[in-house]
């Protein structure tokens, strides 16, 4: 809390902290936005993993049933304060287990359409017991051209220590690669306890191996509200393997395209929260646009009572000040390695050097950042140094703002110092 507290006042020069309220606002405010993305939230999962702290629930067929009846009539509330039909840029199905409703995403997809063009491509997790030929013609029936396919690890110990069974995965990443996805992400984890390099690096040669186009990995962190059995590694531990995924990818002629994310050169990228602005449909979905940060409910009963009473499901909002907005694209650029000072002018409205010269030089003489003809990118030192700060930071404000909204589904306040 010490480390966030003083980045938030060094970079944003003020002593007020972030303050989510719980004002609702009748419409969203899209105007001026490019690079707008969509994401869904299905909450809904067959087994509920202990690790995994997003918002979930067990499958229930008519839950979901009438959870998709309410997620419609939401689209319906956000287009209708849409001046025609919107631009954007992706769409992303998130969760949970969102191929759970292959059957729904159709109807859904075809919803957004009438306020939405999406350009870009549609992208749908996939818990690796879902895979079978049905699903995924679905999927692709769908229109989906992405898939991200939780797997976690490859290791029978590794698995365990998850509460996973294990599973013949490479079988089933063979029949998702022979679908013809534009891109196949495998989700792993890794600083488990006794996780060794030869099982870090036989989790990557064998996700690549059967179909991968892209590894998403990710350091395993103890959200206080998990029923995890076992505490997480030492952080100069997790530098360790961080480094040895790296270097693996490296020597197998693969290309970083975030600090944790690994990919074929030349292939698309699975990301749906490196987006300049976003709109988030479902329980807990999230929406950033101009200068407003929102967060929906997680009680799904909450959220169809809101919807059904023509109002937005929003749990908490955040008004950003100038520099709180300029922190923030500046966290999730330098996730993505670049940092692009055009992008910055056009979403904040000052030059980047007006606002952050002063660090950027200090970070460039400290060797955090290289200046090139597009921007800025971040060293391999700058990585390793975010790989410690985000896990921070989602402690310090993901796991408290989730931690709140777990337990009310309309906080009256919430202040992230």
């Amino acid at each position: 809390m010490i480390l966030t507290s003083l980045m938030r006042i060094a970079l944003t020069r003020s002593l007020r902290p972030f303050v989510f309220d719980n004002v609702n606002d009748k419409q969203m405010a899209l105007e001026g936005m490019d690079g707008l993305g969509l994401y869904v939230h299905i909450p809904f999962c067959r087994e509920l993993c202990s690790f995994c702290p997003y918002c979930k629930v067990p499958y229930d067929v008519d839950l979901a049933t009438s959870y998709k009846s309410a997620l419609l009539k939401e689209i319906d509330l956000v287009g209708k304060g849409i001046n025609g039909v919107r631009r954007a840029t992706s769409l992303y199905f998130g969760g949970g287990t969102p191929a759970l409703m292959a059957e729904d995403l159709p109807e859904i997809i075809t919803r957004l359409k009438r306020y939405f063009e999406i350009t870009g491509g549609v992208g749908v997790e996939i818990h690796p017991q879902d895979i079978d030929e049905v699903t995924l013609h679905r999927l692709r029936a769908a229109g989906v051209s992405m898939v991200s396919v939780g797997v976690q690890s490859f290791d029978k110990s590794c698995l365990a220590s998850l509460g996973r069974t294990w599973e013949p995965l490479e079988d089933k990443l063979k029949l998702v690669s022979d679908q013809g996805f534009d891109v196949i992400d495998v989700d792993l984890i890794f600083a488990l306890p006794g996780q060794t390099r030869d099982t870090l690096t036989s989790d990557i040669n064998l996700a690549f191996q059967n179909g991968a186009t892209q590894v998403s990995t990710y350091p395993f962190i103890d959200f206080t509200f998990a029923r995890n059995a076992f505490q997480p590694i030492s952080a100069r531990a997790k530098r360790k393997m961080l480094r040895i995924l790296h270097d693996q990818c490296k020597g197998n002629n693969l290309e970083r395209t975030s600090v944790w994310t690994f990919a074929k050169k030349g292939t698309g990228k699975y990301s749906s929260v490196t987006r300049d602005y976003f709109l988030g449909f479902g329980v807990s979905a999230t929406s950033l646009l101009k200068d407003t940060f929102k967060i929906n409910t997680f009680s799904i009963e909450e959220y169809r009572k809101r919807v059904y009473e023509e109002s937005l499901p929003t749990a908490l909002t955040l008004r950003f000040t100038k520099r709180q907005r300029a922190v923030y694209f500046l966290f999730w650029s330098a996730y993505s390695l670049r940092i692009d000072p055009n992008r910055f002018e056009s979403i904040i409205g000052i030059p980047m050097q007006e606002m952050f010269g002063f660090e950027f030089l200090l970070a460039e003489k400290l060797g955090f950042l290289r200046k090139d003809a597009a921007g800025y990118e971040l060293t391999e030192r700058a990585a390793t140094l975010y790989h410690d700060i985000e896990q921070v930071y989602t402690r310090a404000y993901i796991d408290a703002m989730w931690s709140t909204l777990r337990l009310r589904a309309f906080p009256e306040k919430l202040t992230l110092s």
